[in-house]
């Protein structure tokens, strides 16, 4: 199989030097449907995880519950490891967004790009939609790379930065 992208051609995506250490990866336009879509692929995939509000560790809720936490409550977090090297960490902060920070350290050369490219696929196939990544604290209008729906795969978004 050929990868969606090749490392010596997006390499720089994943310098923390230049994209901070937790890039932030988003599905934007999504709900509480999408969100427990998102729950039941990580089950399906077999994929490690760990749901957590606040120091309690806790069995994967229904997305609805998580989301209609009261006002205030902590965020809770899902920790889900597409590869033993590859955390990817959930955030429930909103129902139209599903969000979740990569450490850039884990993603280092081709085979751990292809891990990180696999799992923005199943996300975005799953879903039928975008899953983009932009750099840390970014503010989401210039997403870098992600799953294109139409193309059925990975692509670049945006060139190297100017330095």
């Amino acid at each position: 199989m050929v990868p969606d992208l090749l490392w010596d051609d997006v390499r720089w995506f994943f310098d923390p030097g230049v994209m901070g250490s937790l890039p932030d990866v988003w599905v934007p336009g999504a709900s509480v449907e999408d969100w427990q879509s998102v729950l039941d692929l990580v089950a399906a995939q077999g994929w490690t995880f760990q749901y957590s509000e606040g120091a309690a560790v806790l069995p994967l809720p229904a997305a609805a519950a998580v989301l209609s936490r009261p006002a205030g409550a902590e965020c809770p977090e899902l920790r889900v490891w597409p590869s033993a090297d590859v955390l990817a960490i959930f955030r429930f902060c909103a129902a139209n967004e599903i969000d979740f920070d990569v450490d850039l350290r884990e993603l280092q050369g081709q085979e751990r790009l292809d891990v990180f490219c696999g799992f923005l696929m199943a996300i975005g196939r799953c879903l039928g939609k975008a899953v983009l990544m932009d750099s840390e604290g970014g503010d989401g209008s210039h997403p870098v790379l992600g799953f294109d729906v139409g193309a059925d795969r990975v692509v670049v978004m945006a060139g190297p930065p100017v330095r």
